[in-house]
């Protein structure tokens, strides 16, 4: 029986999910919190967790006597979030080649979680990636079709829009990734192989893994748990004792396809930055400064170390700080101009150190650039715009 759940999910959605890691995955660090912050914010997650369960719908049963104040928590915890929950079906369209004839074949499926009370649903990339139309069934096991607002492949995001009466919605609470400490408390609500509205709880295990996206870029600051993560579950919340999302589950490292107690989330300060702008633009606003890197394999052929400028744009603010990109030479057939070295005192050994550094600055901000030139090193400030 269990078998054949694993093999009845799609196998795009399990290939993902059982994907490999970036092999830097396990370097990240943990930061550290003072005990005394650590024990107040336990005991503020009691409490409001406590209110969680007294404002929970009054069809379902009573919460127990006798239960400990976990227990009270996370149950009504759970009974308020997974209301804001969705299941999530990508469907393709398929012509028979003896018929002609258009049919509908399930291509994945996953969780995903209602954002406000517009009827955005924020879901990963990878599960609706091979899809042509989407469904998406709510806590009250209604269905909805859904549109396709936009994506964000890089950080295996993606955002789908319902359109059920608004008494329908119930947007998830969003709270911050950035002040999380190992050893915290942590909730997953999805639903894995298919079955409804399952809960699981662990602990955050580590902080600041790596994993690498559907387009090949890597995610930065992921959220390592060890609360059990399965195909179906991607795309569905990790909350903290709260209740409030502190990050989108979206792979499980396990050769099985199963959970292995190792599972990862895109933190919600990722989030947060990114799905106003998908909503707004259909897609993320890649912060730059102007210049078009060289590939990283074609820098280390030629043994350069850094991102080398293949060109600058013209006007943009890269080249009003007098940065060059590769050059016409008169015996060679090109030169090397300026090879940026580091961005705000962080080595960049890749293109991808380097969008990540305009990513962290954000658009509006100044970065100090150290760029290397014949030899010679200079430092310039550079602000970073909307490219």
């Amino acid at each position: 029986m269990k078998s054949s759940l694993v093999f009845l999910l799609p196998v795009v959605v399990i290939g993902f999910v059982a994907g490999q890691l970036a092999p830097a995955v396990f370097s990240g660090a943990s930061p550290a919190t003072p005990a005394a912050r650590r024990d107040a914010t336990q005991g503020q997650s009691l409490t409001r967790g406590l209110a969680e369960a007294a404002t929970a719908p009054a069809n379902l049963p009573p919460i127990p006597e006798g239960l400990s104040e976990e227990e009270t928590r996370d149950i009504g915890i759970f009974r308020r979030a997974s209301r804001s929950v969705a299941f999530i079906t990508s469907i393709a369209l398929r012509r028979d080649m003896f018929t002609f004839d258009v049919l509908q074949i399930p291509q994945g499926a996953g969780s995903g979680f209602l954002w406000d009370d517009e009827g955005h649903v924020v879901t990963n990339y990878h599960v609706i990636s091979q899809g042509s139309s989407f469904q998406v069934t709510l806590a009250d096991h209604t269905d909805w079709p859904a549109e396709v607002v936009g994506s964000a492949p890089d950080k295996d995001l993606a955002v789908l829009r319902i359109s059920p009466p608004k008494d329908r919605l119930v947007p998830l609470k969003v709270g911050a990734s950035r002040g999380l400490v190992v050893g915290q408390r942590v909730l997953a609500i999805g639903n894995p192989f298919g079955l409804d509205q399952t809960l699981t709880v662990g602990i955050v295990s580590a902080l600041g893994r790596e994993l690498t996206s559907p387009s090949g870029r890597i995610i930065r600051d992921v959220v390592q748990t060890d609360a059990a993560i399965n195909p179906g579950n991607s795309g569905g919340p990790l909350l903290d004792s709260t209740g409030h999302l502190i990050g989108v589950n979206t792979a499980i490292y396990s050769p099985s396809g199963t959970s292995a107690g190792i599972g990862f989330a895109v933190p919600v300060d990722t989030v947060k930055r990114l799905v106003p702008q998908i909503i707004r633009w259909g897609r993320p606003i890649q912060p730059g400064i102007g210049v078009v890197p060289l590939p990283d394999q074609w820098a280390q052929q030629i043994g350069v170390k850094g991102v080398v400028v293949q060109e600058v744009l013209p006007d943009s603010p890269a080249d009003r700080a007098g940065i060059v990109g590769l050059q016409q030479g008169r015996r060679r057939p090109l030169r090397l101009g300026d090879v940026i070295v580091f961005v705000d005192g962080q080595r960049v050994a890749s293109v991808d150190d380097l969008l990540y550094a305009f990513e962290r600055a954000r658009v509006g901000e100044e970065v100090k650039l150290t760029v290397m030139r014949d030899g010679r090193e200079r430092t310039v400030r550079v602000p970073v715009i909307q490219q």
